[in-house]
């Protein structure tokens, strides 16, 4: 079982972890309690590392990276909601489409050029969005090593957001779970059903498996 790219949900608790190998197909899926985290990454074999963008992403970026995980994305989709949470409604729309300029350049270079326009025109209005992307900046950016036809492939956790509205589906018409144990048995127990529909490869996996083969060439299988 090859590992070569894991997504990782972070919460304040349990964390969800889901690894697909070479092919596009997930070998790994369990939660991890957040004192397990540290002992199971730094056991794994470096591979190409997603979170999400928010609170605690920072500590366990560098984490993760000490680990030899060098090539840790962090969620654009998440900072982005991230950052328009400082944003009134009547702006969103407009603050959403500078935003999307900065990640969708053609360049790291071009995408920078970008967040300091971005900076220009809406710092006197929402400082911390432009001071919280260039903090997580190297964070944000290893995409961009990547053809465009790849890249939304790497920087969205989309998979394990599918998980995750699945297992708050299965909480939410609960009033109260009793204790913890209850909960890792009900959730043992929806992964189990919800892994049945992961039947279908990851979108544009073969254009980015050939990628990672260039970039990453002594970290693939040999056949």
């Amino acid at each position: 079982m090859k590992i070569t790219t894991v997504g990782i949900d972070l919460a304040k608790n349990v964390f969800q972890v889901h690894g697909v190998n070479e092919f596009g197909k997930t070998v790994v899926k369990k939660q991890l309690r957040r004192d397990q985290v540290a002992e199971y990454f730094v056991n794994l074999p470096a591979c190409l590392i997603g979170m999400e963008a928010c609170g605690s992403a920072h500590y366990w970026a560098r984490k993760l990276q000490g680990f030899g995980h060098t090539a840790v994305q962090l969620c654009l989709v998440h900072m982005v909601r991230h950052s328009l949470n400082f944003v009134g409604w009547k702006q969103r729309k407009e603050v959403a489409a500078d935003l999307r300029l900065i990640y969708s350049a053609a360049t790291e270079d071009e995408a920078l050029l970008r967040l300091t326009e971005f900076e220009g025109k809406w710092d006197a209005s929402f400082a911390p969005i432009g001071q919280s992307w260039r903090r997580n900046w190297t964070r944000l950016t290893p995409f961009f090593d990547y053809p465009t036809d790849i890249r939304k492939v790497i920087y969205t956790t989309n998979a394990i957001e599918s998980v995750n509205m699945s297992l708050r589906k299965i909480t939410k018409t609960r009033g109260s779970i009793p204790t913890d144990e209850a909960v890792f048995k009900l959730f043992y127990l929806a992964l189990n059903n919800i892994s049945q529909k992961w039947t279908m490869p990851i979108r544009d996996w073969k254009a980015a498996l050939n990628r990672f083969t260039i970039q990453f060439d002594e970290r693939m299988p040999r056949v």
